[in-house]
């Protein structure tokens, strides 16, 4: 495996490649594009990447099946597979995962969300290439040293806090049921009250927006919280506003 994970992104819309592909090099990825179906399996076929993003409806060959093949071949069978699309339909998603996808993200979707996605994707199935750090909007967590800092200031959270703090930052963008949460952070083989989840994020939202001007944590109704930025208002207007 090369030092620097190396990711194929599979998608013929060209606006939509370039941007995906400036985030991926700016996070660190090196990426390998192609632009079909055809070029997709030549390219993995040359040299299996760490990753592919799969756009679904591609030309020649269909991301789909692309996929499949992907999984029949030796090399590739154990690649994580992040399909893109726009088709939202549950059955869509269901095989697309059946067919060996890891992982599924419905067009449109934010750069944030996609690059959490990624990384989770990739910690789940390489554990070698977990992060120590993660930077979310301003908020940086060190799990090496067990600190969390936002805006340059040190925020002091319990141990259940940080380990929340930490999955909504893994996954951010991204919407997580309080049964959800209790699973990844408590363990599925612990009973706690699901009112626990709303207490410990209270906890978590005061002290990560002490003294800031924007609360990243969103209450989704009757769906759950999710940690996301982009909603959040610019240096500017912050400096302004001031």
């Amino acid at each position: 495996m090369p030092l620097l994970p190396q990711v194929l992104l599979v998608e013929d819309e060209e606006a939509l490649s370039t941007l995906v592909q400036y985030n991926l090099e700016k996070e660190g990825y090196v990426v390998r594009l192609a632009r079909d179906g055809e070029e997709a399996l030549m390219l993995a076929e040359e040299q299996a990447p760490d990753l592919v993003l799969l756009d679904w409806m591609l030309p020649k060959i269909a991301g789909i099946e692309v996929c499949r093949r992907l999984r029949a071949r030796h090399e590739t069978r154990n690649v994580p597979i992040i399909m893109l699309t726009a088709r939202g339909d549950e059955s869509d998603r269901i095989r697309g995962l059946d067919t060996g996808a890891d992982d599924y993200i419905a067009k449109p979707f934010s750069m944030v969300e996609l690059m959490a996605r990624l990384r989770a994707v990739m910690r789940r199935i390489r554990p070698a290439l977990a992060e120590d750090r993660i930077e979310v909007g301003d908020i940086v967590i060190d799990r090496a040293a067990h600190r969390v800092r936002r805006g340059g200031r040190d925020l002091h959270l319990g141990p259940t806090e940080f380990r929340l703090l930490d999955h909504l930052a893994q996954n951010a963008g991204r919407v997580f049921s309080r049964e959800q949460l209790l699973d990844a952070v408590w363990g599925s083989d612990v009973y706690v009250e699901v009112r626990t989840v709303d207490v410990h994020i209270g906890r978590l939202r005061r002290v990560i927006n002490d003294g800031a001007a924007f609360d990243p944590i969103r209450t989704v109704r009757s769906a759950g919280y999710s940690l996301d930025f982009e909603g959040a208002p610019r240096a500017e207007s912050v400096r302004a506003a001031g």
